[in-house]
């Protein structure tokens, strides 16, 4: 687990970091391991952001939120001055929805779900459903106390303009696209090496 090597470098090599949570899970990780926790009103300015994606194609746009963390990991990815992902060959596409086949998700005030999801697939085609719970009753509850949508597509679309338009949907608080965000990925292959792809401007 990336997290956990950071963590083990951090004590070896006495470095100076200062780590931001974008789940209630990653804060507790953070904690066990005697990291400096912080928040975005103490440290606005972020040199660094790692993470991971559910899908990322040839441009290097990707799908997140599969864990359901989807607009915070946007807010620190935003504010960062580089945001690098790591994922696993298996997340490496020429288009988003040739290997994610769960949809992109949709962060939406719990009272909206229903126009939200009736108004993108009247837009875009496709089909939302209501993220469910699997532990517990009923559906599943972001951090931020909202629901979350996943909406499968059935073509492929200019993805700038689809995250701006549902972006604009009233309801809706954010979507696990990221769009021309991530200046580096590191796919970690099936034979132990590891691949790297960036920005050609970067």
């Amino acid at each position: 687990m990336a997290f956990v090597s950071t963590a083990e470098r951090v004590k070896q090599e006495n470095l100076s970091l200062v780590c931001i949570p974008t789940s209630f899970q990653a804060r507790q990780l953070i904690l066990q391991y005697g990291l400096t926790l912080s928040d975005l009103d103490r440290h606005p300015e972020i040199d660094l952001a790692i993470d991971g994606a559910d899908e990322v194609d040839a441009d290097l746009n990707l799908i997140k939120g599969g864990g359901g963390c989807l607009t915070q990991e946007k807010i620190v990815a935003g504010y960062a001055s580089r945001f690098i992902v790591v994922a696993d060959f298996r997340k490496d596409s020429k288009t988003l929805g040739e290997q994610w086949h769960k949809g992109i998700p949709i962060e939406v005030i719990p009272m909206a779900y229903v126009p939200v999801s009736r108004a993108v697939t009247r837009k875009f085609g496709g089909e939302v459903e209501l993220r469910m719970a699997v532990n517990k009753a009923g559906p599943v509850v972001t951090d931020n106390g909202n629901f979350i949508l996943d909406w499968k597509f059935d073509q492929v679309h200019k993805w700038s303009e689809v995250n701006t338009a549902i972006k604009m949907t009233p309801g809706v608080v954010d979507t696990g696209l990221f769009i021309n965000m991530a200046e580096r990925v590191y796919f970690g292959m099936q034979d132990g090496s590891v691949s790297m792809r960036e920005k050609p401007f970067c």
